[in-house]
């Protein structure tokens, strides 16, 4: 027991002298050599399993396993059953009009087409009369042509509301696209020509009840037609010109709808028809380097 306590003093000895030692090296209020400041950091959470945001396959998982079913989700769009989004099997018109003679190749070729074209207006003819009985090939030229000048005069005046209930959803937008900004006189001359029906077809969308029925009705008249613009400068035709157009207009109607009426549905141009004359729009001196330029109508 001596000796541990020997061995104890001794090393209390060696520590006191080690302190003093170092209090004559190192004055006092002098910094340490390695200085550990604490700082205390961000605190960071732990997100638990329960409360991460799981992916649209986990969340599907999930749902299934709980008994939970959701629908697919579908692109829809909107869809008129007041009119169609097309013409159906559109009218081809005789190349010339029938201006070729019926002992050439392609005269007979023609009355070949027709009669096909024919016996097909034939078939839908009966499915119109079914559900318009007051439908006729004789009265209806004359009532699509004054369809036809009233829409086109609703377009010259801006009557939006008149114009909607004498062209289809799909006809209004190509009628009223870049008029805004515009001035339109137009004006109907005589009709060189008495209008006649040349092509009827009648078809069902979706089912078998929704039925349509589109009269192609050919018109040759002479117009007078006169577009300025904002400024009151003459883009296209002029008013003392008439001139000689031959149109074939498209008619539909909604033969399921009691209450329905024969309405512009758009106008098919032929291939050999000649080009339309362009828009000359003219640019103020300081808006660019040329003073006028050329646009397609």
């Amino acid at each position: 027991m001596a000796a541990a306590m020997k061995a104890g003093l001794g090393r209390l000895g060696l520590r006191v002298c080690w302190q003093a030692a170092e209090s004559i090296l190192r004055p006092a209020g002098a910094a340490p050599a390695c200085l550990v400041v604490p700082v205390r950091t961000k605190k960071r959470y732990f997100v638990p399993e329960w409360a991460r945001e799981l992916s649209p396959e986990e969340k599907e998982k999930r749902l299934k396993s709980s008994g939970i079913v959701f629908p697919e989700e579908r692109i829809e769009r909107t869809f008129y059953l007041a009119s169609t989004a097309d013409i159906i099997d559109p009218y081809i018109p005789p190349e010339g009009d029938a201006r070729l003679t019926s002992l050439s190749k392609d005269g007979v070729k023609q009355k070949m087409e027709k009669l096909k074209q024919t016996a097909a207006s034939q078939l839908a003819l009966r499915k119109v009369k079914d559900h318009d009985p007051s439908f006729s090939t004789k009265t209806f030229p004359e009532k699509a042509q004054e369809i036809f000048i009233e829409a086109h005069n609703c377009l010259a005046n801006f009557n939006k509301q008149k114009l909607h209930s004498l062209v289809t959803e799909r006809c209004y937008p190509e009628m009223v696209r870049g008029n805004r900004y515009r001035t339109i006189r137009w004006s109907f001359v005589e009709s060189l020509e008495p209008p006649r029906v040349v092509h009827i077809r009648c078809d069902s969308i979706v089912n078998r009840g929704n039925l349509y029925g589109q009269v192609t009705v050919r018109m040759h008249t002479r117009q007078i037609l006169a577009i300025y613009d904002r400024f009151g400068r003459l883009m296209y035709g002029g008013e003392q010109v008439p001139k000689d157009v031959l149109e074939y207009v498209v008619f539909e109607k909604y033969l399921v709808n009691p209450y329905g009426t024969w309405r512009m549905h758009g106008k098919i141009v032929p291939e050999w028809a000649p080009p339309k004359e362009p828009i000359v729009k003219v640019m103020p001196p300081g808006e660019g380097a040329s003073t006028a330029c050329v646009c397609e109508i």
